[in-house]
């Protein structure tokens, strides 16, 4: 069998590959532009926290707990097949193919939960739909997460991830505006849509899909398929994992930081998943927040950090991203911690948009630092890899944040889960090599 070439072959960022041009970085951003209406809109914000989890549905805590299982089983099934997925386009060259079914799937699913109707017998099947989606999303982002290596430098690599993330995030804020003006605040929304039957968040799924959709367009025309590589041998499903075990074998006998980076980067990025997932709980029952409170600030925390994330892309380029992560995670322990003895709103809009300045430039970086330790032809399976140990841990920030609530008696305690988590996740970083960077 073929082994693969060491990380020392080649570098996957290399400094004679040609810059990818405006259209094609502003393509390739905007696939991130259109997720974020599957990630702010369909699971994070409106579709899941308004109305698949609510009383319709059989209670908020049943409606929970079936939507928690469903999305701890797209986890496991994400750690599973990301990494043979991403193996397989590096052998094939169809990165671009594969990201246009994954994404066309996660359009399906999404489009689908307009049948959710608001009866508890369609809760399963609305978590079903949007577990599903998350799973093909994710998969669609290991061959988005690669093709960035197809359109940097390694003096540019960390601006395009900034301005990337920066698009996810605004995306984000323009679906979430469009929706709540068009379809939830009036009584009767475009093209004469009422709350009857749900309906108002079954046209958000169907928003959602086309707007995922129309945003995938671009990088699918402007980004050239990515080519096979001859060197790698064509293997079955099944044999995938062989070559998988066999790429983990050769990292610890040949490259370990790169695996040092891949623990590491999974407990962190756990933590800075708990922020966003906890950060609305938080401001409500600690903080005194209204709903309506939590909305404003949802808009105003993606500015925030969609201005860190590219903002950061600069300093990532000149220092490194091992810096950028170090920093910012020192920020988010600082501005966390703060918010464990201070009280009322105005604290928490301080130190909550600190948190979220800092969280863009954590992500952003990250996944520079795995796209400079990633071989020449391997960009994929690296990548997956790093979506398999992302999910490995994601059990860790939550865990802990319950356990500190049940310790210390009170909601607001629950923050040091996640500093603990964070702590961590930079005690692992700090001895891990940095990998080359700028000129």
């Amino acid at each position: 069998m073929t082994e693969y070439p060491p990380p020392a072959a080649s570098l996957s960022v290399a400094t004679t590959k040609t810059p990818g041009t405006i259209w094609q970085i502003t393509a390739w951003s905007l696939w991130d532009w259109g997720g974020a209406a599957f990630n702010a809109v369909m699971t994070t914000f409106i579709f899941t926290a308004l109305y698949l989890t609510g009383d319709d549905f059989g209670g908020a805590d049943k409606a929970t707990a079936t939507l928690a299982f469903a999305m701890s089983i797209s986890g496991f099934a994400i750690a599973l097949f990301a990494p043979v997925a991403g193996q397989r386009t590096d052998h094939s060259g169809r990165r671009k193919l594969w990201l246009g079914i994954n994404t066309l799937i996660v359009v399906a699913l999404t489009g689908a939960c307009f049948f959710v109707q608001p009866q508890e017998s369609y809760l399963l099947f609305g978590c079903m739909l949007i577990a599903a989606g998350h799973v093909f999303f994710e998969i669609a982002g290991v061959n988005y997460n690669a093709m960035l290596l197809q359109i940097s430098t390694k003096k540019t690599i960390g601006r395009i991830s900034g301005f990337g993330w920066a698009a996810g995030y605004l995306g984000g804020i323009v679906a979430l505006l469009i929706v709540y003006f068009a379809l939830i605040k009036p009584d009767v929304g475009i093209f004469g849509i009422t709350s009857a039957d749900g309906m108002t968040y079954r046209a958000v799924a169907v928003f959602s899909a086309l707007w995922i959709l129309v945003f995938s367009i671009p990088v699918l025309l402007a980004i050239p398929e990515s080519k096979p590589d001859p060197n790698m041998p064509k293997v079955g499903f099944f044999q995938s994992y062989k070559e998988l075990f066999r790429t983990i074998m050769r990292l610890w006998r040949t490259d370990r930081h790169t695996v040092y980076f891949l623990i590491s980067s999974a407990i962190f990025r756990d933590g800075l998943a708990a922020i966003f997932t906890f950060g609305a709980v938080l401001a409500v029952g600690s903080f005194g927040f209204k709903p309506g409170d939590v909305l404003i600030f949802a808009i105003a925390g993606n500015v925030v950090a969609a201005v860190g994330a590219l903002s950061a892309g600069f300093f990532d380029d000149k220092f490194g991203p091992k810096a950028v992560i170090v920093t910012s995670l020192v920020g988010l322990l600082v501005s966390g911690g703060a918010l464990l003895f201070l009280d009322g709103k105005n604290a928490f809009w301080v130190f909550g948009l600190i948190l979220c300045l800092f969280v863009g430039p954590a992500q952003s970086s990250a996944r520079t630092f795995m796209g400079r330790l990633a071989p020449d032809g391997q960009e994929g399976e690296m990548f997956g890899l790093y979506a398999t140990t992302g999910r490995a841990v994601s059990f860790l920030a939550p865990q802990l944040f319950g356990y500190s609530i049940l310790i210390f008696g009170a909601q607001r305690w629950g923050i040091i889960g996640i500093l603990v988590v964070l702590l961590l996740g930079l005690l692992l970083l700090l001895p891990v090599k940095a990998p080359a960077h700028g000129r």
